[in-house]
Order: C-alpha cells, then structure tokens, then sequence
C-alpha cells in the first residue's frame, strides 16, 4: 500500500497512544508539524476518533517501536501485496465545480492542437465525457461560438507532466501505425506560454451569422436591367399610333 487511510484521524490516534515526535508523526501522515502540535494541543481534528494504523494493516508494530526509539527515524507504510494498484485512477478525472466551466475551453484547445489525441484520452485527461468531445470537434456545442481555447494546464485541469505523457503516447501510437505528423499538426503544437498569448479567433455576431458568404452579385444587376426593359415594352405597347389624343380642329 502506498497511500494512508485517514491521515488525520491516524494522526491523532498517534499523538494519543504514542511517543514518538509530532516531526515523526507529520512525516508519516503527510502533514504539517504545526498541525500535530495543534491536534496534540486540542485545537486540530476535535472530535476526530483516532484510527490505530498497526490495526488496520497499514503500519508494522516494529517500525511504530523503533520510531519511539529514534527520533530521526522515518516510518514506512506496511507493504501490501492485494493492495497495489489500487490507487490508480479508473474512468474520469474529477473535475471541481468551480472549475467545470472551463472544461469545453481545454477540449477546443486539445482538439486544435493536439489532433493526434482520441476522445477517450481526451475526456481522461480533463475529466469529460465522449460526446461533449464530439460535440465541440463537431462545432455542434451550444455554446462554440463563445468558447476560445484554453491551454487545460494553464486551467489547472491538468498538469504539464500529464499532458506530455498522452500527447508522447499518442505520438508513439500515430508512428507504430505508420502515420507521420504532418507539417500543418506539428505547426500548431505550441507551449502553454505561447497559447495564453495568442490573440482571441476572431467571431461573427450572432445577428448575422450564417450571412458571411452573402453578396451583392451581378446576376442582380442583370435581373433589375431585365426588369426595366420589360417596363419599357410594356409601355411602348400601350402608346400605340392614333391613340393620341387629336387636336381640336377649327371650325
């Protein structure tokens, strides 16, 4: 097991059953030493029941002993064997509330510059879901006329380390399939700093949206000419000779 259940109430289940330093006990938890000494002092964790780690299977009894003998020495995790693993993320990232807004900025921005990734990796990365991927790659979303893209690091959806893993395993996976970046995809792969300076795609008011290929053509020249040479038969039609009225003659 590589990950502590209950930091904090075995935190204090420490700082009540043994002696060893709150230094110790901070390295083991995963803590702040000033949070010990707060729990210690009654103002951290009130009420938190304490959770004895030799019980629950998460600390061997001699590495709890030779703490309380050395000072210096650093706690390790008991090994578990059944447990390896377990920490590893299945489905989704989780992505905060407060930062769910700015998930369709990130797909429009991993979309644009990094064609090579597929939906899945795409919705692990930033924690979505295919079809609103679909949607955005589709320009079909209901809000893609107001969504600039987002470098997903600079959000804080994801870390830089993180992404450089996917976009390298998605690149290995483009060459094992015999498929060669071209020109035009490696062009657009830019570096966070680059993409936060970049200027906003230009966009087109919705009022007249859909009219950006319309103009005046000289099909509609040609049709107000027809127009006015028809006006003009029609007219020499009705003033035919003798029609005109004859002048009073003198009597």
């Amino acid at each position: 097991m590589t990950k502590l259940l209950h930091p904090k109430a075995t935190a204090v289940w420490l700082v009540d059953n043994t002696t060893i330093s709150f230094k110790q006990i901070a390295d083991f938890v995963g803590m702040h030493e000033l949070e010990i000494q707060g729990i210690a002092d009654g103002d951290v964790a009130a009420g938190v029941k304490g959770f004895d780690p030799v019980a629950n299977n998460q600390l061997v009894q001699g590495e709890l002993d030779t703490a309380e003998n050395n000072p210096l020495y650093k706690m390790k995790l008991k090994f578990n064997a059944a447990a390896q693993g377990e920490e590893k993320r299945r489905g989704p990232r989780y992505t905060p509330l407060s930062k769910r807004q700015d998930r369709p900025a990130s797909i429009l921005w991993l979309v644009k510059f990094h064609p090579e990734l597929s939906d899945g990796q795409i919705g692990k990365l930033v924690g979505t879901t295919k079809p609103t991927i679909q949607a955005i790659r589709e320009r079909t979303h209901w809000n893609i006329s107001n969504i600039q893209p987002i470098d997903p690091v600079a959000l804080g959806l994801c870390k830089q380390s993180e992404l450089d893993a996917v976009v390298q395993k998605a690149a290995a996976k483009k060459a094992a399939e015999g498929e060669v970046m071209s020109d035009d995809e490696r062009r657009k792969l830019v570096s966070t700093e680059q993409s936060l300076e970049m200027d906003a795609e230009p966009k087109i008011p919705t009022a007249i949206e859909g009219l950006e290929t319309f103009s005046l053509s000289d099909d509609d020249d040609d049709e107000d000419k027809r127009s006015k040479e028809d006006y003009s038969d029609a007219e020499s039609f009705f003033n035919l000779p003798g029609d005109e009225d004859e002048e009073e003659q003198p009597r």
